[in-house]
């Protein structure tokens, strides 16, 4: 049974795609094929930052004191034991 192909009509992609291959020593397919795993990993994955915000508003209704936070959990040292 014959493999599926995809078929690019972009001459600039067809060719980096053919240079990526003979640089890399692997198949042209393995070169595509990673390449959109990345891209997917990388862009694909994320929320736009609107929405993100958006989100982030909602979950916390509050502001939160950082400064206050941060002395709640620092001890005060007393000093050396003489």
């Amino acid at each position: 049974m014959a493999e599926p192909q995809l078929s690019v009509r972009s001459a600039k992609a067809r060719d980096l795609a053919h240079r990526l291959a003979r640089r890399e020593n692997r198949s042209i397919a393995d070169v595509v094929e990673r390449a959109l795993e990345s891209y997917e990993i990388r862009e694909a994955g994320r929320e736009p930052a609107s929405d993100f915000y958006a989100r982030l508003a909602a979950s916390s209704s509050t502001d939160i004191d950082l400064e206050a936070v941060i002395k709640e959990g620092r001890p005060v040292h007393l000093g050396p034991d003489l």
